[in-house]
């Protein structure tokens, strides 16, 4: 799957929720209900703020030394 999530701060709340940044539904709060994303067709448009971005999973892991290494 290609994207990454990103948590959005509710502007009615601050509840931090955390949504794929291809949303392709309406996505509402879950604490109050104002809505954090609509759909475009690509990258979701956000009402709230963009407290952090959790960059997808890669297929690697680190070792000690901090250096990634790829799955087999």
């Amino acid at each position: 799957m290609a994207g990454n999530f990103h948590t959005v701060r509710c502007p009615d709340c601050e509840n931090e929720q955390t949504v794929f940044e291809k949303a392709s539904t309406e996505v509402s709060c879950a604490v109050c209900g104002h809505t954090l994303a609509r759909p475009t067709g690509g990258k979701a448009a956000y009402e709230g703020e963009v407290v952090e971005t959790v960059e997808r999973r890669s297929t690697g892991s680190q070792n000690e030394s901090g250096d990634t290494v790829e799955a087999r």
